[in-house]
């Protein structure tokens, strides 16, 4: 019995150790041997250019990007957008994050089907308004939406109308 128990534990430890081997096999060799004459090379980091900030001057050279521009009240054209009106669901977005999709045609009159940055759809038709600039839906073709947008001029502060159109994504 105690014989048997000590075969037991022994002969486990016999075969373990008959198996390791202090020489290697040829898969060890070519492990050791493939990396001797290797040398890495790593270029040199790119020289880092400094920064030169931008002035923003008070005289209106260079608007302030990160200031949301308003709009003037002291204006004396005639073109103003109606701020009173009740927004439309596309007004929510920037018009360039819009894409449009597809047309429908229900009694008659083609809609359009506008794809939102949160994957929702939207249906306009001509006389909706989409965009963030007052933009009213003046004509749709099966692969274009054709708007015009209020925006405010810069340099003088009047609104002025500016057309702009979206193309169907294939």
């Amino acid at each position: 019995m105690i014989m048997r128990k000590l075969l037991q534990t022994l002969l486990p430890l016999l075969l373990l150790t008959a198996c390791s081997s202090q020489q290697g096999d040829d898969l060890d060799q070519f492990i050791n041997e493939s990396g001797k004459n290797m040398k890495g090379k790593v270029d040199p980091l790119p020289s880092v250019t400094p920064y030169v900030p931008v002035a923003f001057n008070a005289d209106g050279t260079l608007s302030d990007p990160f200031v949301p521009r308003k709009a003037m009240s002291k204006s004396t054209s005639s073109l103003q957008p109606d701020t009173e009106r009740p927004k439309d669901p596309g007004e929510s977005y920037p018009l360039e994050s819009l894409q449009f999709v597809g047309v429908l045609t229900k009694t008659k009159q083609q809609r359009v089907m506008l794809k939102t940055p949160d994957n929702t759809m939207l249906e306009a038709k001509v006389g909706d308004h989409i965009g963030q600039n007052y933009g009213l839906i003046t004509t749709i073709t099966d692969n274009e939406i054709q708007l015009k947008e209020i925006v405010q001029d810069e340099t003088t502060g009047e609104w002025v109308e500016r057309r702009t159109s979206i193309t169907l994504q294939e």
